[in-house]
């Protein structure tokens, strides 16, 4: 018999949210680089759902707690009672009466999970060192004790105390005139999901982009930042167009050092974004938007759980479509479309099906598990066929007003479902089914009726390759024209086994192995490690070094497992695992079976 799984529980929190919940957290830290660790005091103020509930459940991971003292300053008995490699532990505390607020005198270890300690040779300025958080999934838990789950939704306060010089900014308001004399004060009046809770310290600088917008970045960066990011201030109006108004009052970003492990994390008020992203043609911008987008879809309405996470992932993705058509145009929307379609075409046939639906299966998984191209493209595919069956107005009323409804609330995928049994099957009955609502949802793989993107701007791709391998030149395919999603379809729908002078060819001509596009770059070493085009290997082994998102890293280590390089694994691995967050490391480490 089948184990029952309760959609309603977080199974990757030790937190007892249904009985007490935090409401509030107000952090006191020092930042010691040299130690690689913070020190201080959180304090949570306490919201009582269960009126007799005398104990308070926290998460933790690998953080020491010296002290717990009720609001009256009186010492609290507590005990770390359960352990998880995954989840971490529980910190048991006892409350003497209906406690208003508990105050938790910690440290957090140099090996934790959410914070990366970077060298100033690690940085762009090599002067000052760098300090950046990463809480999500569970990492919050490693750098503060809390209730570290998403439906446990916090409002905050800091003090930072950092070396003189040096920039502190979080996911709260940030002041880019605010004098570098080493105390930063932070205040989130708007109740956010744990796992968007983020600190960086630096160097750092800011520019503006617009009224609202404006990014933070290394004093070397900045000025391409600024430069690539121009658009921001418009995304946010056209968002707003579709969504309602922005709810975070300001939207800047900061972008932080290749070793990064992501395109981008949308923490409210300070995304953080790769410097990947700075191709200096705009190419690459629809990171920004999707971060952007998750101000309302993500943010605003959040996953209760992280089996929830497409509800969170795939509105976003869809919505990134629509900001980037508004702005870039219909063909750049089509293109990027299209190619999450390919990524997702590949998960489809290399997961096994019972894994293909949206709810991520992952209740006793690794929570990043549930990031996949089913949480993210095929739950995008999912919310396009909604607006091909409403047609764009309908659907646009209907995404507003789902938003609006469950606005500051964390919701699980049964809440949606009957929201949109009440809404979508109630008013569009004949355009929409309970039973295909359910397929989508639910059914594994993708459904009967579902069409492939498609994109006309890719028929000359299409063409180009099929005139190269009758034996056109490459040099005569007529590139010029062509865009980054151009060229990712290109390299994409190249044959799987090719020789080595073809290889060279499409190298020598059109400089792949050197580009700076870090897309580009990416899917042109794929293609040249399953082949074994050896050539490629110095700047492989550079790239592998320098950067450290996940999205690139992660697939180029496994095709070259895949093809033998195992001695080129090893030797690069051990010079680029020192660079690398944390949490692709644990990922990394495990993977490639490292042992030191």
């Amino acid at each position: 018999m089948s184990k029952q799984w309760d959609n309603n529980r977080d199974y990757h929190s030790f937190a007892n949210v249904d009985e007490i919940r935090v409401k509030h957290l107000a952090l006191d830290l020092d930042v010691d680089f040299a130690a690689k660790q913070l020190t201080g005091i959180a304090e949570l103020t306490l919201d009582y759902i269960e009126t007799s509930c005398r104990h308070l459940w926290l998460d933790l991971r690998d953080l020491t707690i010296l002290d717990v003292r009720d609001d009256k300053g009186d010492a609290l008995t507590f005990t770390i009672d359960k352990h998880d490699p995954i989840l971490g532990e529980r910190l048991n505390i006892s409350l003497l009466s209906q406690t208003a607020s508990v105050k938790l005198y910690y440290q957090t270890s140099a090996k934790a999970q959410g914070l990366q300690w970077l060298t100033p040779e690690q940085t762009s300025g090599k002067l000052l060192p760098f300090l950046f958080s990463q809480s999500q999934p569970v990492n919050a838990r490693s750098w503060i004790p809390l209730q570290d789950s998403p439906k446990a939704r916090i409002t905050f306060e800091a003090k930072i105390k950092v070396p003189v010089g040096m920039r502190a900014v979080m996911s709260a308001m940030n002041d880019g005139a605010a004098t570098l004399d080493g105390e930063f004060s932070f205040f989130m009046e708007k109740s956010m999901p744990t796992h968007l809770l983020a600190i960086a310290v630096g160097d750092l600088a800011f520019g503006k982009i617009g009224e609202r917008t404006g990014v933070y970045a290394e004093p070397e960066v900045l000025d391409a930042a600024v430069k690539e990011f121009e658009d921001t201030e418009r995304m946010v109006d056209i968002a707003e167009s579709l969504l309602g108004p922005y709810p975070w009052g300001r939207y800047d970003m900061i972008v932080l050092p290749p070793s990064f492990p992501f395109g981008g994390m949308e923490n409210p008020r300070l995304a953080f974004i790769t410097p990947t992203l700075i191709a200096g043609d705009k190419s690459l911008v629809s990171t920004v938007a999707h971060e952007l987008a998750h101000s309302w879809t993500g943010n605003l309405v959040s996953n209760a759980t992280w089996r929830d996470l497409w509800l969170n992932e795939g509105f976003t993705t869809y919505f990134t479509h629509r900001i980037v058509e508004a702005v870039f145009g219909k063909e750049q929307a089509e293109l990027e479309l299209v190619l999450e379609y390919g990524r997702l075409k590949e998960e489809l046939a290399t997961t096994a099906f019972t894994e293909q639906n949206l709810p991520a299966n992952v209740q006793t998984q690794d929570p990043n598990e549930a990031f996949n191209r089913f949480t993210y493209d095929k739950a995008s595919m999912f919310v396009h066929d909604l607006e091909r069956r409403l047609g764009r107005e309908a659907f646009d009323k209907f995404l507003y007003t789902y938003v609006q409804h469950f606005a500051f609330e964390a919701i699980t995928t049964e809440t949606f479902i009957e929201y949109a049994k009440q809404t979508l099957v109630v008013e569009h009955g004949d355009k929409l089914s309970e039973a295909e609502l359910l397929e989508w949802v639910y059914g594994c793989g993708m459904p009967d009726w579902f069409t492939a993107p498609v994109s006309n701007s890719l028929d000359k791709v299409e063409a180009a390759i099929a005139s190269w391998l009758q034996g056109t030149p490459a040099s005569l395919l007529g590139t010029d024209s062509w865009r980054v999603h151009h060229w990712q379809y290109f390299l994409n729908s190249l044959p799987e086994a090719l020789s080595q002078e073809q290889l060279m060819e499409l190298d020598e001509c059109f400089n792949l192995t050197q580009s700076t596009n870090a897309e580009i770059a990416c899917d042109w070493f794929r293609v040249a490690i399953r082949n074994h085009y050896d050539p490629v290997l110095p700047a492989l082994s550079d790239y592998l070094i320098r950067i450290g998102r996940g999205k690139f890293v992660r697939p180029l280590y496994s095709e070259m497992q895949i093809a033998g390089y195992e001695t080129e694994i090893k030797q690069i691995y051990s010079q680029a695992r020192v660079g690398y967050h944390p949490s692709i490391v644990v990922q990394l480490d495990k993977s490639l079976a490292f042992n030191g």
